[in-house]
């Protein structure tokens, strides 16, 4: 087991092995000879498994499994969730997952398997629902029959069964997942057959939560967590091997302009993910530099603040921590703004810096990943206050 900040371990494998971990994204193994290879974190945490090796990448903190599948699943969806997903606690991920998913399907389907409405388009010889005039125009010009209908079916074969289908049957090929969980992964599975089975690397088919799939919420957002974090294929003969890689730094800023997103909206103006600006004056595309802060808030079409959030200060990369500073201080300069928040994952006091011969201030603002997920986005909503009071405190003095 490594921490995502570690130097790294050397451990003997085989060179399959070896090859799948530098093809999983988690970490790099470079040969060392006699078998020898030194593994190092790339920035992801995760955990891969092959029948002879398994390697875990934990992120720093040592954030539990619960927490890690908050921000997952908070920054997969574009709106708030009061329904965080929860986890088995475990100190091996693939256990706590298998576990998880299997006790929130079986309290889903409790009371059945989940059915409603789906449209179906088909070609039949007598009226059934209505008449796709158009269809029928382009496909049988001149031609009475058969008929291109659509008509609404109540069926099992709908979104939610078959996103549950698809994650029950990924983490029923994991290896080494206990036998007992092994068995209850596959007899869910088996009371899903009447829905599609997604295909591999298509998009998941949307849903929308409501009172009538309720019991499936939980569950759901767990499986779509596994389903677009994890992989787990059949290899040459009995071989199987599974993955299951996040880029932190790629959730956290996701999760942090989401969740930013949502908090400003009881303030006047908009906010704005990724907001691309010009840093200078030029002529010729080439020219160009630009600048990409992870949020701006506008007011008037105008950015009056600047905000990004970096998962691992550029200290823990071993550069200078003024880095960070340099490139909001281009923020705030392109934007015309006078504060920036910057927001580092981790716990401390918040810290303002006056840029010196400018009116520039940079906020330093932790976010404690370790507290409660509650607690959590109370601490974005305080960010949101602050900076908007901020924001207001400026127009007042004119600065």
């Amino acid at each position: 087991m490594l921490d995502e900040l570690s130097g790294g371990v050397v451990e003997k494998l085989d060179s399959g092995s070896a090859a799948f971990v530098n093809s999983s994204g988690l970490a790099k193994a470079s040969p060392m000879g006699m078998g020898l290879y030194r593994i190092e974190p790339v920035g992801r945490v995760g955990s891969v498994r092959t029948p002879l090796v398994q390697l875990d990448v934990r992120p720093k903190g040592r954030l539990g499994l619960n927490r890690l599948l908050f921000l997952l699943s908070y920054a997969g969806d574009q709106g708030f969730r009061d329904d965080p997903v929860a986890a088995t606690e475990d100190t091996e991920l693939w256990s706590a997952l298998a576990a998880s998913l299997v006790q929130l399907a079986e309290r889903a389907l409790q009371r059945g398997v989940l059915q409603g409405y789906l449209t179906v388009d088909e070609s039949l010889r007598t009226v059934k629902g209505r008449i796709r005039i158009s269809d029928q125009i382009s496909r049988r010009p001149g031609m009475l029959v058969p008929l291109e209908v659509s008509y609404d079916e109540f069926t099992e074969d709908i979104a939610e069964n078959r996103i549950l289908r698809a994650a029950l049957e990924r983490m029923s090929r994991v290896p080494g997942v206990r036998p007992e969980v092994l068995s209850r992964l596959r007899q869910l599975k088996g009371k899903l057959d009447a829905a599609t089975r997604l295909q591999s690397g298509a998009p998941l088919p949307p849903w929308r939560a409501s009172r009538m799939n309720v019991r499936y919420h939980a569950v759901l957002r767990l499986s779509e967590v596994i389903l677009r974090n994890a992989s787990a294929e059949a290899g040459e003969g009995p071989q199987r091997t599974a993955s299951f890689v996040v880029d932190m730094d790629r959730v956290f800023e996701d999760f942090v302009g989401k969740a930013l997103r949502h908090a400003m909206k009881g303030f006047p103006g908009e906010m704005r993910l990724q907001y691309n600006a010009m840093l200078n004056e030029a002529v010729r595309d080439s020219d160009r530099l630009t600048v990409r802060p992870d949020a701006v808030h506008l007011l008037g079409g105008r950015p009056v603040v600047v905000y990004d959030a970096n998962y691992r200060a550029r200290a823990d990369r071993g550069a200078s921590l003024t880095a960070d500073h340099f490139q909001m201080l281009a923020y705030c300069t392109a934007l015309q703004v006078p504060t920036a928040w910057l927001i580092y994952a981790g716990a401390g006091e918040m810290k303002l810096r006056r840029i010196l011969n400018t009116d520039i201030d940079i906020v330093e603002f932790p976010l404690d990943l370790s507290r409660p997920p509650s607690e959590i986005l109370a601490a974005v909503a305080d960010l949101a206050g602050q900076s908007w009071g901020e924001v207001v405190r400026q127009a007042r003095t004119g600065r």
